[in-house]
């Protein structure tokens, strides 16, 4: 790995059980080894989606440089998910920590296991907002958008930004 070139990419971070600030901090750390975070958002409340039924969620992203090839980060987060209590539950259900890659420098990825970018950022404000905040000028490989133009294309007033609660 330690030959492999350092690709940017963007992480989003979710939980809405048990202490869910303490959470994302959790996520961070572990994510140190194999991620040099280069930025941090500010950290959101924001309502569930798909299945409304359950506490809001705090959102954050990071950015940062990786070694790791898309499917190895993949599989680590889902490690790093599993060690600080994530436990299976139903899809777009509740969750002490999520991580998802969100972008993976320009790549484009569309295997059973993975999709980058992911399939459904340009509806979701919860990563929108946080990814504009420290990089509104990175570009959707496959629509050709800033990440500030497609938040722009967002309802306004969905999310709520509770400031830089991880650095």
């Amino acid at each position: 790995m330690t030959n492999a070139p350092t690709i940017p990419v963007a992480l989003a971070l979710g939980s809405n059980l048990g202490d869910r600030l303490d959470s994302l901090r959790q996520a961070i750390k572990a994510l140190a080894p194999y991620v040099e975070i280069t930025a941090l958002s500010p950290v959101y409340e924001t309502a569930p989606l798909y299945v409304t039924d359950q506490p809001p969620f705090l959102n954050a992203v990071v950015i940062g440089m990786t070694k790791l090839e898309p499917l190895a980060l993949l599989w680590t987060a889902k490690d790093i998910e599993s060690e600080i209590g994530r436990t299976p539950t139903y899809r777009y259900g509740p969750r002490v920590i999520d991580i998802d890659i969100i972008l993976y420098g320009d790549r484009i990825v569309d295997t059973p296991e993975l999709s980058i970018p992911h399939r459904r950022v340009a509806e979701r404000d919860f990563v929108l907002h946080p990814l504009s905040d420290i990089a509104p000028e990175w570009r959707h490989p496959k629509n050709g958008q800033t990440v500030a133009e497609m938040c722009a294309l967002l309802p306004s007033n969905t999310v709520m930004s509770l400031g830089a609660l991880l650095s």
